[in-house]
């Protein structure tokens, strides 16, 4: 690839976000705890819906030191409904890997910044030139999209050389004086301009664009098709008695882990889930059908639950899984929970009132 120094293509970009940059309060400060929080709150998640997520893990942890002595529970149990709770997990290994290694202070450099946990080449390269005004460029799809458009690069953006490719490109265009406005600028750029479904009418860099020359806006970048997504059924049963209801926290390296669930079992067929599950049989009687979320859409998989509601009167006795515990109806509502859960609850009266006590 022939060398791009001092291209016009980051001066057009820096203009147009000046003129078209959206207000965000992670771009009003260079401190590296809230630029890291939110970037890691982004990762995998729309603005729109991380930003209310945003406020609510600053206002909760307001400071490295504050997260970092917050127990798991109460994490998952602001950030349930993100999603991706891997992230969760990395944010409060690496505030207590900076609080308890490196006195409260985040590393200034990319190349310190990358051995923290969760922080890949992108949220390195973000905290380093937003906090520490180093010329690191970010690289995500945004970028992959506009500079395959732009300079005509057919590599498949999935192949594992793609990344370095493309870094080298981008760190021949961004400007040492302005590092941090370039990569906002790109960001934002393949955001609201160069998108999937890109407004090439209004776009200022179009008389120079190969993408748009060459009629192939649509063919670049150059992406395999992704594997086809898992398909999986949850059978849930919501078991209550006496004011409590039965839950176990997933531990197995899976979907969800660390959150916690109702009794389940991965089965596409109720009978067959009882049979595997003889101590189920006899609670039948004391069985309600709820409303299902229906479809849950993660990034690889399919989820496709039911829901059974078994109200056992107090007398009732029976054989409980060693891996469940009883809580307290009330208690599950101040647990982590995948959003799955939170819309069966949500969608059904009956188990609402039941958790509420």
């Amino acid at each position: 690839m022939k060398k791009v120094t001092n291209h016009p293509f980051a001066e057009t970009l820096i203009t147009w976000y000046k003129d078209h940059a959206r207000d965000l309060p992670w771009r009003r400060t260079n401190d590296p705890y809230v630029i890291w929080l939110s970037e890691i709150i982004l990762q995998q998640t729309r603005i729109a819906q991380g930003l209310p997520y945003f406020y609510t893990l600053t206002e909760a942890f307001p400071t490295v030191y504050d997260l970092a002595a917050a127990d798991e529970t109460t994490l998952f149990r602001h950030w349930q409904g993100l999603g991706y709770y891997s992230r969760a997990r990395n944010l409060h290994k690496t505030a207590k890997h900076v609080v308890d290694m490196l006195d409260g202070k985040f590393p200034e450099t990319y190349s310190e910044l990358i051995k923290l946990p969760g922080v890949g080449p992108y949220t390195a390269a973000a905290i380093a030139s937003f906090a520490f005004g180093e010329a690191s460029p970010v690289v995500d799809g945004n970028v992959y999209r506009i500079l395959a458009r732009y300079f005509g690069i057919e590599t498949d953006i999935l192949h594992a050389s793609a990344r370095k490719e493309f870094t080298a490109l981008a760190q021949e265009l961004i400007p040492h004086t302005d590092p941090a406005r370039f990569n906002q600028a790109i960001m934002e750029f393949g955001s609201l301009q160069c998108s999937p479904s890109p407004d090439c009418g209004s776009c200022p860099l179009i008389s120079s664009c190969f993408a748009y020359r060459e009629e192939r806006v649509n063919q670049l970048p150059v992406k395999s098709k992704a594997k086809p997504q898992r398909i999986r059924h949850f059978q849930y049963f919501i078991i209550a008695q006496a004011g409590k209801v039965l839950v176990h926290q997933r531990q197995a390296k899976d979907i969800w882990q660390g959150l916690w669930e109702f009794f389940c079992v991965e089965s596409p067929d109720l009978q067959e889930t009882i049979n595997l599950h003889p101590f189920l049989s006899p609670l039948m009687g004391h069985a309600v059908a709820l409303q299902a979320p229906g479809v849950h859409v993660l990034s690889h998989q399919k989820i496709i639950s039911a829901a059974l509601l078994v109200q056992l009167p107090s007398d009732f006795k029976f054989e409980k899984p060693s891996d469940y515990q009883w809580i307290l109806s009330s208690e599950f509502e101040q647990l982590g929970k995948p959003v799955l859960l939170l819309n069966l609850i949500t969608d059904n009266i009956a188990l609402k009132e039941i958790l509420e006590g």
